[in-house]
């Protein structure tokens, strides 16, 4: 067996938009998921054998009857899931809010097949965790809304409840254990239980999910009381070293325990890329945990986290080569690829190594619809968007593709896109003007007053059109080239040159602080018609990533 030896984990582990990690250990065998908000398959699923490389194994939700979320926001569908393993049997317990709500399920292999959504009744708010005691009994921690006793004012609490998993089901009574570290603090969610020396551990994020995020902790001996909340708290933030340090908005972490009995902590962190900007979005970081009087001690010595640290004597994570071209072999799309919402209709074919995108009338850049968290599974099969795409893991970077695509009329349009959401995005596209072809870049922004679950949310998109040109029919390369946050777009013929269409695109246009979301940047292909019907498609031979280490 091959151990890894005073080698190093390199953060992030996961680059790239991988928030909310959450792991667990089997044997040797690690294995960690995140949030995947509106992208469909939903909660992609990593396994390593020595926590400094990881390899995509699946997604746990790849089934229409598992995921319902639409393409509106990003900033919808899966939230903060959790993994635990018991008794021979994977449990994932998270909450889409696009749907009911709260909701686990479960599979004995980790690749799956995994089941059918289990939806918990009477289990609030957002968060959802489980917990396995030492007695057999499971426990569900989650974040609610809770009216102060004279009904002046609200807040956000954690809460605890046993659940039955035969039945899956709460029952006796939801208690709150704990309102955070901070007196009325912002955002008091994502809570974690541990078991550790007759004491019951309590993680938590708050602060919120950006610049002033934080993990902290508290502990009692009876798993109802309310928790004692250590007085070193926060164990983790980076809201004290400002806002030109490389790593913020660290926070919503889980633990693992090695077999050895070290520690370790994955956490959510964001890279900034020239200036405040977080285009990669919310990403996943490692560090080493101590035990010091009783409580944790994250990144000992330093408190924050760090780039590298030393690696555990663990056995090696043997992993595949990664390809910059995909050339479209086989008969399954490979698991970097994804779609924006649930995929309702069948709009891409995988045929003579060619991907095939139909062209769908729902258009790349519709406006924003106000999300209500009250209702239940809406839009259910809303139209498709028809668009595959990958995670940006790197600030600097270069895509290309090979498309065969000739507009019929100029409504029609196909090509690459970079986006942050559907109302902030560049496109890079083929359409048809005055009986012409031609190439265009539209940059699409919005204007909006809130996130779209909140009252009176409304987003005002914009497209402009930065460049455009004449070009023949049929074949065309099409390449964006980025350095930091200057962006470049290229085309040409097949085996020719590339010509610039248009240099030094402002990349801030897709930061997550301008757009209102909490993910990341994504790069794909997409194919439109424009709120037409259309039999037309396009033809993609390759499509290239070469993402290029800072």
């Amino acid at each position: 067996m091959i151990y890894l030896k005073k080698k190093q984990i390199h953060n992030p582990i996961l680059p790239g938009f991988y928030p909310d990690p959450s792991i667990c250990r089997v044997g040797d065998d690690f294995y960690m998921i995140t949030s995947s908000f509106s992208l469909f398959p939903g909660v992609p699923i990593f396994h390593s054998t020595d926590l400094a490389n990881w390899e995509q194994i699946g997604h746990v939700l790849d089934r229409k009857s598992q995921l319902h979320t639409t393409a509106n926001h990003m900033t919808a569908g899966i939230m903060a899931p959790t993994l635990r393993y018991h008794d021979g049997t994977f449990y994932m317990i998270t909450t889409n809010v696009s749907d009911k709500w709260n909701f686990i399920v479960t599979a004995t292999d980790p690749k799956g097949p995994w089941s059918d959504p289990y939806w918990i009744e009477g289990c609030p708010g957002i968060d959802a965790s489980l917990f396995f005691d030492d007695d057999g009994k499971a426990y569900i921690t989650g974040t609610r809304g809770e009216v102060s006793h004279d009904g002046t004012h609200g807040s956000q609490v954690i809460w605890i409840g046993e659940i039955d998993l035969v039945n899956m089901k709460l029952v006796g009574e939801k208690k709150t254990i704990w309102s955070g570290a901070l007196m009325n603090c912002a955002s008091p969610e994502a809570p974690h239980l541990y078991k550790k020396d007759g004491y019951y551990y309590l993680m938590i994020a708050e602060g919120g999910t950006e610049h002033y995020h934080s993990v902290t902790i508290a502990r009692t001996k009876n798993i109802f009381d309310y928790y004692e909340g250590y007085a070193g708290n926060p164990i983790l933030t980076h809201r004290h070293l400002g806002k030109q340090y490389p790593i913020c908005n660290v926070g919503h972490a889980d633990f693992v325990e090695l077999i050895n009995g070290e520690w370790y902590a994955v956490m959510l962190a964001s890279r900034l890329i020239e200036g405040y900007h977080k285009n990669l979005g919310r990403e996943t970081f490692i560090a080493p945990v101590v035990w010091e009087d009783g409580w944790p001690v994250i990144s000992p010595g330093t408190g924050k986290v760090e780039w590298s640290y030393p690696a555990p004597e663990l056995p090696a994570t043997v992993q595949k080569p990664r390809s910059v071209r995909d050339d479209f072999e086989g008969e399954k799309l490979g698991m970097d690829w994804v779609y924006f919402g649930t995929p309702y209709e069948d709009f891409h074919t995988l045929l003579d190594s060619k991907l095939t995108l139909k062209l769908l009338p729902r258009s790349m850049s519709p406006e924003l619809r106000k999300i209500d968290l009250s209702a239940t599974k809406t839009d259910e099969g809303a139209p498709s968007l028809s668009f595959i795409g990958r995670r940006l893991q790197h600030a600097n970077f270069r895509i290309s593709a090979s498309m065969s695509f000739d507009a019929c009329s100029e409504n029609e349009t196909a090509g690459l896109v970079v986006m942050q959401a559907s109302n902030h995005q560049f496109r890079l596209e083929r359409s048809m003007e005055k009986g012409q072809q031609i190439l265009r870049l539209i940059q699409c922004t919005s204007e909006l007053t809130g996130y779209p679950h909140q009252p009176h949310f409304k987003g005002i998109t914009t497209e402009s059109e930065l460049a455009k040109t004449v070009v023949d029919g049929g074949d065309i390369n099409l390449s964006i080239i980025a350095e930091g946050q200057d962006y470049s777009f290229y085309y040409g013929k097949v085996d020719e040159s590339l010509t610039l269409l248009y240099e030094n695109a402002d990349a801030r246009k897709i930061n997550p602080e301008i757009v209102g979301g909490m993910v990341g940047t994504m790069l794909g292909m997409f194919a439109s018609s424009n709120g037409q019907e259309s039999i037309n498609k396009a033809e993609f031979d390759w499509f290239d990533y070469n993402g290029i280490e800072q």
